[in-house]
Formats: C-alpha cells, sequence, structure tokens
C-alpha cells in the first residue's frame, strides 16, 4: 500500500535516491526543482503540497501539486478559474508498470482535494512522452491542443473521472 508524506529538507537526500534515471529532465522537474518550487510555495503561502510516495519504507515516487499562478500559456479554460497545476511527477524505474504511479497520482489529488478543496486540475506532458500521455488520460485528463514549449496542457475539470 502506498503512503504520502510531504517533502522537506529533512527527507530531501532520500527523495534523490529516486531513479528516474531514464526520465530527461525537459520531460519532469528534478527532485532538486521540485525542492525549490516547495520552498517559493511556502515562503509565499501558496497551497498545495510535494509528495514522496513510499511502498514498504522505499520511497517509489514523487508529485507536487499546488496552486496554479496564472501564466500567458494557461489554456483558455482555465483563465480566471482557481485550479491545481501537477508537476514534477515521476516514479521510480522499477517500479513502474504495476499500477503504482495511478495510486499515487490520485491519492495525491484526494489529499489535496480534502485538505484544501475541489479545483480543477492542469498538468503538462512532453509531446514526445506518448506512455505518461495515455497514463493522464486513463486517468480523466484530456488533452487541450494548447501547448508551453514543447509541453501539452491536460486537464481534468470534474472531481470523478
Amino acid at each position: 500500500m502506498i503512503t504520502l508524506e510531504q517533502l522537506t529538507h529533512e527527507n530531501y537526500t532520500k527523495a534523490l535516491e529516486i531513479d528516474r534515471s531514464d526520465i530527461p529532465e525537459e520531460w519532469v522537474d528534478t527532485v532538486q526543482t521540485l525542492m525549490e518550487i516547495t520552498d517559493y510555495g511556502a515562503e509565499h503561502s501558496l497551497i498545495g503540497h510535494t509528495f514522496l510516495a513510499k511502498l514498504s519504507g522505499k520511497y517509489v515516487g514523487i508529485i507536487m501539486i499546488g496552486e496554479a499562478l496564472s501564466w500567458d500559456t494557461d489554456p483558455h479554460e482555465m483563465k480566471d478559474t482557481p485550479f491545481y497545476r501537477v508537476m514534477g511527477f515521476a516514479v521510480d524505474k522499477a517500479h513502474r508498470g504495476k499500477g503504482i504511479g495511478g495510486e499515487i497520482l490520485e491519492k495525491a489529488i484526494a489529499e489535496i482535494h480534502r485538505e484544501f478543496g475541489y479545483r480543477p486540475l492542469a498538468l503538462g506532458v512532453h509531446k514526445d512522452n506518448s506512455r505518461v500521455r495515455k497514463f493522464y488520460e486513463r486517468h480523466g485528463f484530456r488533452p487541450t491542443g494548447v501547448f508551453e514549449g514543447n509541453d501539452e496542457y491536460f486537464l481534468r475539470l470534474s472531481e470523478k473521472q
């Protein structure tokens, strides 16, 4: 069973052990970048969390879901609508393809909604990352055709899949 805990400076070095060596940084933010964004969010009182996922005492994933700051490239559906942005989601290479990613994603979304209230979700998927594209579609996200650089926005507007 997957458990979630918040990324902190105390468990940061353990988060660095998550094997994401086959994921290009242009596809998913590094743990270092997520720690920096987490610190920025805390300093500016933004809502959300960066979670580390544990399975049998080992960290197997990381995901950030937080209050979205408005970007010029946001899809029109998100303009003037408070929403959460999913960032930096990675599952350890040895634990992929086993349903763990879906469990992490859904638990993290449920926790954010429980703690901070419901808002729609947005995320970016690199145009060359077809496996992850299918993963998000299975979890209720839909592609928008709107890009920020090489990342296409995906949205999950309803609370239920």
